[in-house]
């Protein structure tokens, strides 16, 4: 399923008729699990900032707000949940299993890297809080990087819409930030794969003599 099914005109509109309700309830349902285009939400929230119908200061804190409970409701759906409801909750919005098994395999190798960075990455943003509580991550861990990767997020989303929407149009933006996404999703896939890249040729290049190896 696309995540873009709603078109952006009526995200626009959606958003100037109910304003910081709108940010905060799209991108917490987002982040709660619920296949949203919360970023796109996001987005046109910093742009009416930026355009002046909305403080950018409000939209800010909505969208930090809306992330942290609706991904911490997140990581309790998994808890008690478990990976069958969300494969359940994936069928309805026709998402492919297979895409999950990849996520859900990358997210076990770090899940504190996941959580931090995962709302920079569509799919990921959804499932990070339900894929924490699935592997039982710790969940005083979970909170300091929920929050943390938050604050992070919601700022570089909400400041470049504000100050990009002062020049360009909206359909440029997502662009823009549809782009951004993809040097951030390599980014991060650098950042898992090279360390282990390196162990394994550490193990394959240098292994240690072993006593029974020594003269």
């Amino acid at each position: 399923m696309s995540l873009e099914l709603i078109p952006l005109e009526q995200l626009e509109e959606f958003a100037r008729t109910y304003g910081y309700w709108a940010v905060l309830f799209g991108i917490m349902l987002e982040n709660l699990g619920i296949p949203l285009p919360g970023e796109s939400i996001v987005l046109v929230g910093g742009f009416l900032a930026g355009r002046g119908d909305l403080g950018f200061w409000q939209v800010l804190a909505c969208v930090i707000f809306g992330g942290v409970v609706g991904n911490t409701f997140g990581y309790w759906v998994g808890v008690y949940g478990g990976w069958p409801l969300v494969l359940r909750v994936s069928r309805w919005f026709r998402i492919d299993e297979q895409k999950l098994l990849d996520i859900k395999q990358r997210f076990s190798l770090n899940a504190a890297r996941a959580v931090f960075f995962g709302r920079f990455i569509t799919l990921l943003r959804i499932f990070a809080g339900p894929l924490a509580g699935i592997v039982e991550m710790p969940f005083a861990q979970f909170m300091l990087y929920n929050v943390l990767g938050a604050v992070l997020w919601s700022s570089v989303m909400v400041s470049g819409a504000y100050f990009a929407g002062q020049w360009v149009d909206l359909t440029q933006l997502i662009k823009w930030v549809s782009q951004f996404s993809v040097v951030v999703l390599g980014a991060i896939a650098a950042w898992f794969l090279v360390p282990i890249g390196v162990k394994a040729i550490r193990k394959t290049w240098f292994k240690p003599i072993s006593e029974s190896e020594t003269p």
